[in-house]
């Protein structure tokens, strides 16, 4: 075999080396779980195939990889008018995933692109009917109201709009500057609240306290009132049955004394008021009057012990 003939043998087995593994190449893939294949056959769609091995007719076939993995998309700040005429800055991500491959190779060209365009415009909507104030404390709303509204469009597209999240507000200087001022001044009020409520609380416990020691103090005295005349009571009580078992018992031996030994008595007393210093003796009518009697008694029964006593020899 001439040299010529070897180098074209060469260059055949070459070409068609080539051509099977080109062949090769667009006849078998392999498919993952996350994956799904658009086949269009002569141009027309005839669906999504996969995950695992999926032939192809080499030529006829072509192919598009679609990823059903849930992906995201950053938004850079962009500048938006709020209702009150307050411009804002705000970036925000998009988080996304395809729920019909065959709808997002055929409905949309450039997904990521078409969505960023969509997300601008419809921020810059959402935020024009929303004030300042309500922008920066309702953010939470804002990102289902955006989600919604992506949502609606990128639905035709075989794509489900999962999330979008604000990552930034930036406001104008002037207006951060007014926002710190006010924070500020809530600051110093909630503080003084505060303290006021303290100094309040403290107060009513201070009179709290002296209430309940005013009580106490006062049923301590009520307490030692009561056991002070309880203890009077029963003093008076013990005297007043001393003083009567006193009288009882003069009264026992009284009703063993005649009329002469309490004449006697009597003059023994009055004796005894004569022995005093004093010149003058004055008794009252009525103590006369009781006496008389018992004297007379008395002086009565002396006369007859004598006239007895002379008559004895």
């Amino acid at each position: 075999m001439s040299a010529t003939s070897l180098v074209l043998v060469v260059v055949i087995v070459a070409i068609a080396a080539a051509v099977v593994v080109f062949a090769a190449s667009n006849t078998v893939y392999i498919v993952r779980e996350y994956e799904r294949l658009v086949v269009f056959r002569l141009g027309r769609s005839t669906g999504s195939s996969g995950p695992g091995l999926v032939l192809l007719i080499p030529i006829v076939d072509r192919a598009v990889r679609v990823d059903l993995r849930e992906q995201f998309l950053q938004i850079p700040h962009q500048t938006c008018i709020t209702k009150d005429n307050a411009p804002i800055a705000i970036d925000f991500l998009i988080y996304w995933k395809v729920t019909d491959p065959s709808y997002s190779v055929i409905q949309v060209a450039n997904f990521a692109g078409a969505s960023q365009g969509l997300a601008t415009t419809t921020l810059r909507a959402v935020i024009g009917d929303i004030p300042l104030d309500d922008v920066l404390a309702n953010r939470e709303q804002i990102n289902n109201l955006l989600r919604q509204k992506l949502d609606e469009v990128t639905e035709r597209w075989g794509v489900k709009v999962t999330t979008v999240e604000i990552r930034e507000i930036v406001p104008p200087k002037d207006i951060q500057d007014a926002m710190n001022r006010q924070m500020s001044a809530e600051r110093n009020r909630r503080a003084m609240v505060l303290e006021s409520d303290g100094k309040r609380e403290a107060a009513i416990l201070v009179a709290e306290g002296e209430k309940q020691s005013s009580i106490l103090r006062a049923e301590g005295a009520r307490q030692s009132a009561i056991l002070e005349a309880e203890g009077s009571r029963q003093a008076q009580t013990l005297r007043a049955e001393g003083f009567a078992l006193g009288l009882d018992a003069i009264a026992k031996v009284a009703r063993g004394l005649d009329a002469k030994t309490i004449g006697l008595q009597y003059l023994d007393a009055l004796k005894s008021l004569g022995n005093s210093p004093a010149t003058k003796i004055v008794l009252p009518l009525e103590l006369v009057n009781v006496l008389r009697p018992m004297i007379e008694l008395a002086t009565q029964g002396v006369q007859s012990d004598g006239v007895a006593a002379h008559e004895t020899p």
